[in-house]
């Protein structure tokens, strides 16, 4: 495919005799005598190149590169690659224009095999910059995947530990994205809520399986092994420096809003908005899961154990969503299958 230059000049023998070379190396080759003919061509037309001169009426080059920098970030258009044309010796516009974001200067009147060369040696820059971008999104998404699928391995391991919970740790993370859904979070903020969803029980590596999996009501000494987990948990995330938030979720999903949970026995806003998501869908997949104990709790007795905890035991915001949530499951499928 031909590349697209565009040649801006006021001057006519310029514009002819740059168009001839550039169109003899391949080049598709636009002339135009002015800023304002630019500025209003890249609106219906896409420039592999622009060569553009300094000293023009009306516009300069400066001002014309100006306005087209404001136009691309406007339309959320790349950056055009620029070239300036001058007549001058000037090291100060020299300065000035690359400060800009221009790529390189030629001088007038330029040297037909220097002009083409410039170009071509320019978008070929431009071509191997965009290749190598394009190559280390496509590795960052692949370790992405592999993080991703290293962390749910890890979430079954941690499930596996409790002969009654298995899946508790995913559904937990699809019940905390969800929410950060509909609290208008960002596709990226909304990842991480999931993987630390996905995380939060890891520290319950560190609990005898015999404490975990009791059918019957813990002792005290018991309980206080089972609240060791969140400080256990963020100990063991906070050494991935990746992902530095990871650690929130399982720390201080066992906090509640009035301050009497743990382990730091925060309240309100002082808990993190992602660990007071966590908290709600942690408990409510605990009531829609299966134990030693009791099955699956009815929908209506869920619902009233939320909104009995908003405020108290939950962040009254993220309540209601989970509330609202709930009210749409009308044949109650949210729980464990």
């Amino acid at each position: 495919m031909e590349e697209r230059v565009v040649i801006v000049d006021d001057d006519a023998i310029i514009l002819r005799n740059a168009k001839t070379v550039l169109s003899e190396a391949g080049f598709k080759v636009t002339c135009l005598k002015s800023g304002r003919l630019l500025l209003d061509y890249v609106s219906k037309n896409t420039i592999d190149m622009l060569l553009l001169d300094i000293k023009m009426p009306d516009l300069d080059g400066f001002e014309t590169m100006k306005l087209l920098r404001i136009w691309e970030k406007e339309n959320a258009k790349k950056e055009t690659p620029v070239i300036f044309f001058t007549a001058n010796d000037d090291c100060l516009s020299e300065t000035t224009g690359l400060s800009m974001g221009a790529m390189d200067f030629i001088r007038k009147p330029f040297v037909a095999e220097v002009l083409t060369l410039r170009v071509r040696h320019l978008l070929e820059l431009i071509r191997l910059q965009r290749d190598l971008h394009a190559e280390v999104e496509r590795k960052t998404k692949e370790i992405e995947a592999l993080s991703l699928h290293i962390v749910q391995t890890l979430a079954e391991a941690i499930d596996a530990k409790d002969a009654y919970t298995k899946g508790h740790s995913s559904r937990v993370a699809e019940y905390s994205r969800e929410i950060a859904k509909r609290a208008g979070y960002s596709s990226e903020r909304q990842e991480e809520i999931y993987m630390m969803g996905l995380l939060h029980d890891v520290g319950k590596i560190g609990v005898p399986n015999a404490v975990i999996n009791k059918p019957g009501k813990l002792t005290d000494e018991e309980y206080e092994k089972i609240k060791t987990h969140p400080g256990r948990g963020a100990r063991i995330l906070q050494n991935i420096e990746e992902m530095p938030k990871l650690s929130i979720g399982a720390r201080w999903h066992h906090e509640r809003f009035d301050g009497r949970g743990y382990p730091d026995g925060l309240s309100g806003e002082d808990i993190p908005e992602e660990a007071r998501i966590i908290a709600v869908a942690d408990a409510y997949d605990a009531m829609t899961s299966n134990r030693s104990y009791r099955g699956i709790i009815p929908q209506d007795v869920v619902r009233n154990e939320i909104e009995k905890g908003s405020g108290t035991q939950f962040d009254p915001g993220f309540a209601a969503i989970m509330l609202e949530i709930i009210k749409e499951d009308v044949d109650y499928k949210l729980h464990e299958s």
